[in-house]
Parts: C-alpha cells; sequence; structure tokens
C-alpha cells in the first residue's frame, strides 16, 4: 500500500533534480506522513495523516 493522506489525498511526487550544467536524474518529493490512529463510526483505524491536516482538521484521534 503506497502511503497516502487520509484526509487530504497528498502522496510522493516524482521528477527531475537539475543541476547547474542542466543534468538530470530522477527524485522524489515525499509528503510529512505522520501515522495516527483515528476513530471513525466506532472503529479504530490507523491511518496516514500530513502534518498540515493535522494541524488543521480536527481529528477523533484513539
Amino acid at each position: 500500500m503506497a502511503k497516502e493522506c487520509y484526509v487530504t489525498g497528498k502522496k510522493i511526487l516524482s521528477g527531475n533534480k537539475r543541476s547547474y550544467a542542466l543534468n538530470t536524474s530522477k527524485r522524489k518529493w515525499k509528503a510529512n506522513l505522520q501515522k495516527i490512529r483515528i476513530v471513525e463510526n466506532g472503529e479504530v483505524k490507523t491511518v496516514f495523516v500530513s502534518a498540515r491536516a493535522l494541524k488543521k482538521n480536527n481529528l477523533t484521534r484513539a
């Protein structure tokens, strides 16, 4: 399972790293995902949530 934010849907982005000489190599930008436990419909779930979504949203944590 690929890591993806449960709230916002953020995930890994890919692209090229560019040097001053314009050489290219592949690289990844990873989202700042935190593993938390939440309560949803009376069940405890473990999900990944981005740090920004943790600050903004009121998630019911277990």
